[in-house]
């Protein structure tokens, strides 16, 4: 399977939990000890990625685009999105967003608020 494929499973998974405000259903896309970085201080494990899906306001939505990947082993794909946070109540938040996944599922998630590439 390609790589974009590789992430758009996951992260259409990713994105529908998000969407509709199911923090157990988002953590279930991530690997038992995922190394998870939002934008506070990280957690590991699918219990921290709940929790700070539990946190998030009702109404946020995700919007991504994929802009790089690379197959680092056979069954191991890292990605490299734009993310679009919306909320019913604040302006967009726009991250970066770099992940591992790892059989289908996210073993690390690194967000950060930088720049666009040159």
């Amino acid at each position: 399977m390609d790589e974009q494929k590789v992430l758009r499973e996951v992260m259409d998974r990713w994105k529908d939990a998000v969407d509709a405000h199911e923090p157990e259903r988002v953590a279930d896309n991530f690997t038992a000890d995922a190394l998870f970085q939002g934008l506070r201080p990280y957690g590991v494990g699918r219990k921290a990625v709940a929790a700070y899906y539990a946190s998030q306001p009702l109404g946020l939505k995700a919007d991504y685009e994929i802009l790089e990947t690379r197959r680092l082993a056979e069954d191991l794909v890292l990605g490299y999105l734009s993310v679009d946070f919306t909320f019913v109540d604040r302006p967009r938040l726009s991250v970066y967003l770099s992940v591992l996944v790892k059989d289908g599922l996210i073993g690390h998630y690194q967000v950060s608020a930088g720049v666009p590439p040159l």
